[in-house]
């Protein structure tokens, strides 16, 4: 813990004690080294951290006190501007430093503390972004969970179900029944891979498994599958030179520009474009739709994906293609970690 803080973790009295003992000391040595030394900047230090540590007005105390104890001084020791005409200058300009030493250490901790306060509220805010980002996280988790163990299962017994029943009514030669359950059948496991997908896109547990080249690939499968457009995914990456933190957000990234392109933007085309050979890594997700507003009507989305793309160091653009469409482009920084966020 350094000086100063150990020195504010003093009780008050303490703290006026040791500035008055310090305003003594500097009386001494006024004395002893007579009127032909000026020691001001002596005195101007107990006058600081009364008003620093104990408020303006122990220091406006302070001040006068100074003033006081610096004219005894210089008067017993013959100072000759104390003993002339001129002593109606030199006494006012000399409290007056005193008092403006006050004045100004009262606005310095002032500034300060509206600067720790700006601090704090920053950090509670990125303590809340977590928060929320954390919680939609382990929604997704439970949802994704749900259709996977729940919904999926229950469909694939259904399908088993379905497929028994074909096989049974193609027995009893009943063709036209037997395509019938044959056409539930395909339905069923169409059912089944989409619920899937689903499950997946909201459990990127698969990140830490394939790896977020593997499951960027799959993601665009996924998207391709399931609204039918047309999803592509391009990755260059030599070597995997990221963790699974910045796995994990980067996926969420593309998620999410995936979403905004087919949801807001209508993209009939959408690829995924990953740089990973040398640093920092950068993510670009360019669609063909009708673009997407920044506003802030627009919902969290995009405030997410920013917020998703500081935690890892990185920085997240959007700007419009020049055709038709947009460009969301995410970079990372590899050497990033968590506890710099409280430096941003």
């Amino acid at each position: 813990m350094s000086f100063p803080k150990r020195f504010a973790r003093q009780s008050r009295t303490l703290i006026v004690a040791e500035a008055l003992a310090l305003l003594g000391a500097t009386a001494v040595l006024d004395l002893m080294t007579s009127y032909r030394i000026r020691l001001l900047p002596f005195y101007a230090v107990p006058i600081f951290v009364l008003t620093w540590f104990c408020g303006r007005k122990w220091g406006i105390a302070a001040a006068v006190l100074s003033g006081v104890i610096w004219w005894s001084v210089n008067w017993s020791t013959g100072d000759p501007d104390l003993h002339g005409a001129i002593a109606a200058w030199e006494v006012p300009r000399h409290i007056g430093f005193f008092l403006l030493v006050a004045v100004v250490g009262a606005a310095l901790r002032t500034k300060s503390d509206m600067a720790a306060q700006r601090i704090a509220l920053l950090e509670h805010s990125h303590r809340l972004e977590r928060e929320i980002v954390n919680i939609s996280e382990a929604e997704q988790r439970r949802i994704g969970q749900d259709l996977h163990d729940g919904l999926c299962q229950y469909l694939a017994g259904v399908t088993c179900s379905a497929t028994s029943l074909r096989d049974d009514l193609q027995e009893l030669q009943l063709h036209a029944d037997a395509n019938a359950a044959g056409e539930l059948v395909k339905l069923l496991q169409e059912a089944v891979v989409q619920t899937r997908d689903l499950a997946r896109k909201l459990v990127p547990a698969h990140v830490s498994r394939l790896g977020l080249v593997l499951a960027l690939e799959s993601l665009a499968q996924s998207v391709t599958r399931l609204h039918g457009i047309n999803c592509r995914c391009r990755c260059h990456a030599s070597s995997a030179n990221w963790d699974e933190h910045t796995a994990t957000h980067l996926y969420r990234i593309a998620q999410e520009a995936i979403n905004n392109a087919t949801r807001h933007g209508k993209a009939r085309n959408i690829c995924l474009f990953l740089n990973a050979n040398g640093r920092p890594i950068r993510l670009r997700v360019v669609d063909d739709g009708i673009g997407i507003s920044q506003s802030p009507s627009e919902g969290m989305g995009l405030d997410i994906m920013r917020y998703r793309a500081r935690l890892i160091g990185g920085q997240l653009t959007i700007k419009k293609r020049n055709s038709s469409g947009t460009i969301i482009t995410c970079t990372a920084r590899t050497d990033f970690r968590d506890n710099e966020i409280a430096a941003v």
